[in-house]
C-alpha cells in the first residue's frame, strides 16, 4: 500500500508542476527577459514541455519494461527535483527552457506509474485504482495554479522551490520504501518501438482513423489556449494578481472536474454520442464569445460553468473513436490518440501565443474568438464520422 501512495503522490506532483508555472510565468519572463515578446515566450515554454513529454513517454515506458519500474521512477523523481531547482534559479530565458524541458521529460513517468499500478493490482482492482490516478491528476492540476499564484505573489522563485522540496521528499520516500513491481527483462527490444511516430503511420493510412486523428488533434489544440493565454489575458484585462490568476484557474479546474464526473453519461443517454459532441462544441463557442466580451472579473467566474459544459463532448468522442477499429486494435488506437494530443500540446501554445501577441494591444479578448475557428472545423468531421465505422 505504501508503494501505491508514493505512485499516486508522484502523479499528483506532476500535475501540480504543470499548473504551478501558469500564474507566475508572465512576470517571471518580464524579470529574466525584459523586452522580449512575452506571449511568444510563453508559447515556446509550453511547447517545449509538451515536446519533451511526447518524445520521452515511450522511452521511459520501454526502459521500465527492460530494467524495472523502480529505477526509472527514481530517475524521474530526481530529474523533476533538478528541473524545479533549475527554474528556481534561472536568470536567463535559456536556463528556464532547460528546466522546463527536464520537467517535461520527467513528467512522462505517467506511463511508468500506470504500468506499476498494473503490476501490483488484480484485474478487479485496476479500474478503481486507475480512476483514483486520474482523479488525483485532476486535483493536482487544481492545486498547482492556486499554489503557484499565492506563493508567486511573495516571490517569483518560491513556487519552484516548493515543488523541488516536495519532489525531493517523494524521492527519499521512494528510495527507502518503493519496492520493484516486476522482474526486469533482459531480452533486447526494438529501438523502433521507442518512436512515437510509429503508430501514427498506421492511423494516417486509413480514412476513418484520419478523421478520428484530426478530431482529437483539433479538440486538444483548442484546449491549449487556456493554459497559454489565461494568465496574460487576466492580468491585462482585469489586472489580476498571481493569486487571482491561480484562483481562477483552480475554479476552472473544479468546474471541469465536476462536469466530467457527472454529466457525460447522462448527456449521451439523452442525446446520443454525436449530438453530445456537437452540444459540447456549441457550449465552447458560446463561452468563448462571452469571454471575449467580458468587461469585469466576476463575469469570468459566471462563464466558467458554460466552459465546463464544453467538456461533455470529449467522452462521447472517445466512445465514437473506439468503434472505428476492431477489438484487437484498441490499444494501438489509444496510443495514437495520446501521441496526437501531445503534438497538439506542442503546436497549440505556439499558435495561440502568436495570435495573442498580435491582438492583445488592441483587444486581449480577441484571442478567444480565434478558437471558434478551430471548433468550426470540427463540425463537418463530427458529422461525417458516425457512418464510417471500420471503413478502409
Amino acid at each position: 500500500m505504501n508503494s501505491l501512495v508514493l505512485i499516486f503522490s508522484a502523479i499528483a506532483l506532476d500535475a501540480i508542476g504543470i499548473g504551478l508555472v501558469f500564474p507566475i510565468l508572465p512576470r517571471l519572463l518580464h524579470a529574466i527577459a525584459p523586452g522580449s515578446d512575452t506571449a511568444l515566450s510563453i508559447g515556446i515554454v509550453a511547447a517545449l514541455y509538451s515536446l519533451a513529454q511526447f518524445l520521452f513517454a515511450p522511452v521511459l515506458g520501454a526502459l521500465s519494461d527492460r530494467f524495472g519500474r523502480r529505477p526509472i521512477l527514481l530517475l524521474s523523481l530526481a530529474g523533476a527535483t533538478l528541473s524545479y531547482l533549475c527554474m528556481a534559479f534561472a536568470n536567463s530565458f535559456w536556463l528556464l527552457l532547460v528546466g522546463r524541458a527536464i520537467a517535461g521529460l520527467t513528467s512522462a513517468n505517467l506511463a511508468v506509474a500506470t504500468a506499476y499500478i498494473t503490476d501490483v493490482s488484480s484485474e478487479a482492482e485496476r479500474p478503481g485504482r486507475f480512476g483514483l490516478l486520474n482523479a488525483l491528476f485532476g486535483v493536482g492540476f487544481i492545486i498547482g495554479p492556486v499554489l503557484g499564484g499565492a506563493l508567486g505573489d511573495h516571490s517569483l522563485r518560491a513556487p519552484f522551490l516548493a515543488a523541488a522540496l516536495l519532489n525531493a521528499l517523494n524521492l527519499l520516500f521512494a528510495l527507502f520504501v518503493l519496492p520493484e513491481s516486476r522482474a526486469p527483462s533482459r531480452s533486447p527490444f526494438d529501438l523502433v518501438t521507442l518512436s512515437p511516430l510509429t503508430a501514427m503511420r498506421w492511423a494516417l493510412s486509413t480514412k476513418s482513423l484520419r478523421r478520428v486523428t484530426a478530431l482529437f488533434f483539433l479538440f486538444a489544440t483548442a484546449g491549449e489556449v487556456y493554459g497559454t493565454c489565461w494568465a496574460l489575458w487576466g492580468s491585462e484585462s482585469f489586472r489580476w494578481s498571481g493569486l487571482w490568476i491561480g484562483l481562477s484557474l483552480g475554479a476552472f479546474g473544479v468546474c471541469q472536474a465536476l462536469a466530467q464526473a457527472l454529466l457525460p453519461g447522462r448527456a449521451v443517454r439523452l442525446m446520443g454520442e454525436r449530438r453530445t459532441v456537437l452540444a459540447g462544441i456549441a457550449c465552447a463557442c458560446l463561452a468563448l464569445v462571452a469571454l471575449a466580451f467580458a468587461t469585469q472579473a466576476w463575469m469570468v467566474f459566471a462563464i466558467m460553468p458554460v466552459i465546463a459544459l464544453s467538456g461533455i463532448g470529449t467522452p462521447a468522442l472517445q466512445a465514437m473513436a473506439t468503434r472505428q477499429v476492431g477489438a484487437q486494435e484498441q490499444g494501438q488506437l489509444q496510443g495514437v490518440l495520446s501521441a496526437v494530443m501531445s503534438l497538439a500540446a506542442v503546436i497549440g501554445p505556439l499558435v495561440f501565443a502568436t495570435i495573442y501577441g498580435a491582438v492583445h494591444a488592441h483587444w486581449p479578448g480577441a484571442i478567444w474568438l480565434s478558437v471558434i475557428a478551430v471548433y468550426a472545423a470540427l463540425v463537418p468531421i463530427v458529422l461525417g464520422l458516425d457512418g464510417e465505422s471500420r471503413q478502409r
